[in-house]
């Protein structure tokens, strides 16, 4: 790792010492050198001898997996390595597709702006950080693909990012091409900030659950209005009429007004039956969809209603009674929305809950009985689905993206730890090599931090003394008897 300064000699042992923990930090938790892989990766790979774990069509024994610039060519059996092909021998090993998590908040500087109840202004794109070292962890875990969501403090949070785990790559590489845009929203506790105030300034609006319902519609009313406006301004351009002046823009308003015409997807954190409900109601009442609700802790209870509204839930394993809301939580949650016909996903919330999400969606296969395949969609297919990316992702299939993940068992047991996983053909994480990589990071913290260490041992430069300026002579001190005079002025007198 090369550390460069642009400032004086002076002042760079300084900066020295304030920025070394930060790069020890990385240091310890990611091999620099093996982080990514080059761009120019063989454009042909096999992986042979494994069992492939399709999704879609069964799982193939003794299968190979023949993967041209970073998309499937071909799955099956008896694959033969064109000349020049990069062979990944996974003999005894699973393959499954590439882990993608709906609801994430890793890779962003911030995730937050509650200032105001409406911030659909605000976009997590602008904000995503390539070196947050969540991205080689969750890597580690299987993860591919990831949901990057604004936080919960807004009845309509921010615009919401769909992003690949490229790690090493530059910010401009993480969104996932294509993707359909979503914003954020929440009910309940959080954007009626129950627990939240600031001594001395009065709350936000809104306070209470039937607050943000009013929030949520009264925003729609302005944005269907706002629509209006444009559409007629559209229709005058279009008959011909000349020097019309164009509407103002809104930004707050324009992700919802992509959200009435279908183009932005609604993910919504909530808890409770009752206020799942109210959404359902103001959605119907403005004609959007709500794409998917976020943790759904009470989802069992209203599955019916979700499985005919045709909205997704993405849900936690066994996370409750963690708040008064979550009280109502099960482990069966998730099965019993399946059952019910809700498209059910397992998501994160947590940098390392995301590591093992495998192991999540295998719990739904002790809490409420659901197939081994009907698990590993949970994790897979169903949130490719709910994310709009399932033509490209989720499944192991000819044309698809080749974005894989290998674990040395099967990947819903308790014993599975990811080999390999690989992004558009390119393999971001390898074990072997993390492990390989441990001892020379070592050394390289050792000589940083000894570094630091001599730095702080240095005795600080001393400065030459200052002159101070000359005093004015000080008045004679009151004699113990003072003079008529002096009691006079003491007394204020004169």
């Amino acid at each position: 790792m090369r550390i460069s300064f642009s400032m004086n000699a002076r002042r760079a042992p300084i900066a020295f010492v304030l920025l070394l923990p930060r790069f020890l930090s990385a240091l310890c938790l990611a091999p620099s050198g093996e982080a990514a892989t080059p761009p120019d990766a063989a454009p042909v790979i096999l992986i042979q001898n494994t069992t492939v774990m399709t999704v879609s069509h069964g799982t193939i024994e003794h299968g190979s997996i023949l993967i041209k610039d970073g998309k499937i060519a071909e799955v099956g059996q008896s694959i033969k390595a064109p000349t020049g092909a990069q062979v990944i021998e996974a003999s005894g090993q699973f393959v499954i597709p590439g882990i993608i998590d709906c609801h994430s908040h890793i890779a962003a500087e911030a995730i937050n702006e509650g200032s105001v109840s409406v911030s659909s202004m605000v976009n997590m794109e602008e904000v995503l950080d390539p070196e947050d070292i969540d991205i080689y962890r969750d890597l580690a875990g299987g993860v591919t693909s990831a949901n990057i969501l604004h936080g919960s403090a807004n009845s309509i949070g921010g615009q919401t990012l769909v992003i690949k785990l490229r790690w090493g790559q530059p910010a401009a590489k993480l969104p996932f091409e294509g993707a359909v845009p979503g914003i954020k929203f929440a009910l309940g506790e959080n954007p009626k900030r129950s627990n939240f105030s600031i001594p001395g300034q009065p709350r936000r609006y809104p306070a209470t659950r039937m607050g943000v319902a009013e929030t949520i519609r009264g925003a729609f009313s302005e944005a269907r209005d706002y629509k209006k406006t444009w559409d007629d301004y559209h229709k005058r351009v279009a008959a011909g009429e000349k020097n019309l002046i164009p509407p103002r823009r809104d930004l707050k308003l324009e992700p919802l007004v992509e959200v009435l015409e279908g183009k932005r997807y609604v993910h919504s954190h909530c808890y409770r039956e009752d206020e799942i409900l109210m959404l359902l109601l103001v959605a119907k009442e403005f004609g959007f969809t709500v794409r998917t609700l976020q943790h759904v802790l009470e989802g069992y209870k209203v599955a019916d209603e979700l499985a005919a509204a045709g909205v997704g839930a993405s849900t936690f394993s066994d996370w409750w009674a963690y708040k008064v809301e979550a009280y109502d939580a099960i482990p069966y949650n998730a099965a019993l929305m399946t059952r019910r016909g809700v498209l059910v996903s397992i998501n994160s919330d947590d940098a390392e809950e995301a590591t093992h999400l495998n192991q999540e969606a295998a719990k739904s296969m002790k809490y409420g009985g659901l197939t081994h395949d009907e698990a590993l969609k949970l994790v897979t297919l169903n949130p490719a689905i709910q994310l709009g990316i399932d033509k490209r992702v989720g499944t192991i299939d000819v044309g698809k993206d080749a974005d894989l993940a290998i674990y040395n068992h099967d990947p819903l047991s308790a014993y599975a730890v990811v080999q390999k996983t690989l992004i558009d053909g390119r393999v971001y994480f390898d074990r072997d090599k993390d492990l390989a990589s441990r001892a020379e990071i070592e050394k390289e913290k050792k000589t940083l931090t000894d570094k630091l260490k001599k730095e702080e041992k240095k005795p600080e430069e001393k400065k030459p003394e200052e002159k101070k300026p000359e005093q004015s002579p000080k008045p004679p001190a009151l004699s113990a008897a003072p003079t008529a005079q002096a009691r006079a002025v003491q007394g204020g007198a004169l």
